[in-house]
């Protein structure tokens, strides 16, 4: 099974995407549209989602949808499931669905509740195996409840529509709108949608040359419209180069350049995506982390411009101020996140590298924050933390590849993102992330 991607709907401010996203649509007549778009329960704290369960319930190998509602601590809130069996999912619990195996949160309906599209890749229909399947799962005053199915429009045998997804108001009306994977290509669904259905324009994004994988939302450009990049084989048929595709949001989506990754065999499944603008010139970059690069790992910046990205920054641990070097298997960038932990104005970007052998322990694992500032994405003041840091509980443990599953957010909306790794939570502040104060909490592997 693939592993499972999130997004959060992009907005206005790309900056604003990787830090605490609101959603650009105008008020409706009767309620202004949720404030931040994993607000599912409209109290004004971002919650957290994940492709797993978050209670000892457990799973029946089917899927399931976790949540921990935030609270101003915190995710410190109440904990709840969802599965193919929940009252007004579409389907029932089978095995291998992949219920939940991507998701995105906007609030779809503006009705001041954000809500949660839910990829289930390996649905089946009827006697057609894998044709997968997507619901919006509808936010309201006690959170997540019931589902409206999103239409298919590329049915067929191992279609496995909802591999991914991605939020954005692609079109740039001031609604979101829908990306998802259906049959290895993008597709865009622009319009309404609502508990009783979705009604608009659905857009096929054909590329003979891709084999989508996975998608990211944001803005690169200026103009008011979100943008799409398409992560994946690149090459056609012969699946041997990695790669990003940009795509333009407007009134009408325009195909945009390519970007290769490297040659060798194709892992673009592993390819982590995020955009930001790094060095607040108002343009978006797409930051790539691309694990296997060389065989040690990398991270790509594709630097946003007026019509699309442009030049390409490339960092790894050999780059001025990154701690360590670049050794074979260290997969840096094997997951990366957003979120600016020293309240500069800059996003920063969270580097995992999970196969970092430290003092004789395979594979022990590292993480990484790089520093945004008006020269974008570099190694100045980069900051390291493996389970030596002082300050970080526990010791070296060969293979466990700390740091594998990060994310930074500001959880207590201090106006610093903290860091969330291996169930503990380090808090940023003006110098960046520190150890100080350090806490037990949830998985980090939740919803962008």
């Amino acid at each position: 099974m693939p592993s499972s991607r999130s997004t959060v709907l992009a907005t206005a401010a790309v900056l604003a995407v990787a830090l605490c996203p609101p959603l650009l649509a105008a008020p409706a007549a009767s309620a202004a549209p949720a404030k931040y778009a994993d607000d599912f329960n409209g109290d004004g704290y971002r919650d957290y989602a994940y492709s797993g369960s978050v209670t000892d319930a457990g799973s029946d190998g089917s899927g399931t949808v976790g949540v921990i509602y935030g609270t101003a601590t915190g995710p410190n809130g109440r904990k709840q499931n969802l599965t193919q069996n929940s009252a007004g999912i579409p389907g029932a619990n089978e095995w291998d669905d992949g219920f939940g195996n991507a998701m995105a949160a906007a609030d779809f309906n503006r009705d001041g509740y954000a809500d949660l599209a839910v990829g289930v890749y390996g649905e089946d229909v009827g006697t057609v195996a894998e044709q997968g399947a997507v619901m919006i799962v509808w936010g309201s005053a006690s959170g997540l409840s019931g589902a409206t199915s999103v239409p298919n429009k590329a049915p067929g045998k191992s279609h496995q529509m909802g591999l991914d997804l991605a939020a954005g108001d692609f079109n740039g009306d001031g609604r979101p709108d829908l990306a998802l994977i259906n049959d290895h290509t993008a597709h865009v669904y622009a319009g309404s949608f609502t508990k009783s259905g979705f009604s608009g324009k659905v857009t096929k994004l054909t590329n003979d040359k891709m084999f989508a994988e996975h998608l990211a939302a944001g803005r690169v450009t200026k103009d008011t419209a979100a943008d799409l990049v398409v992560v994946g084989g690149v090459d056609g048929t012969r699946h041997t180069v990695s790669g990003a595709w940009f795509i333009r949001g407007g009134s009408t989506l325009t195909r945009g350049a390519t970007y290769e990754l490297g040659t060798g065999e194709d892992t673009s499944w592993e390819v982590d995506t995020q955009i930001a603008d790094f060095n607040k010139d108002g343009y978006g970059d797409i930051a790539l982390g691309h694990p296997n690069a060389q065989g040690k790992g990398g991270v790509l910046v594709w630097r946003g411009g007026s019509t699309g990205p442009g030049g390409v920054t490339r960092l790894n641990q050999n780059t001025t101020g990154v701690t360590g070097a670049m050794e074979s298997g260290d997969r840096f960038g094997a997951r990366i996140s957003v979120g600016d932990v020293n309240a500069d104005g800059y996003p920063d970007l969270a580097v995992a590298a999970p196969g970092e052998d430290i003092g004789g322990h395979a594979d022990a694992g590292a993480l990484h924050i790089l520093r945004g500032g008006p020269s974008g994405l570099t190694g100045a003041k980069s900051q390291f933390f493996d389970r030596n840091t002082s300050g970080v509980p526990g010791g070296l443990e060969a293979n466990e590849s700390f740091g594998d599953y990060l994310r930074l957010r500001d959880s207590d909306r201090d106006g610093h993102a903290d860091l969330f790794t291996d169930y503990l939570r380090l808090r940023g502040h003006s110098g960046g992330i520190t150890t100080s104060g350090v806490q037990d909490t949830v998985s980090s592997d939740f919803l962008q």
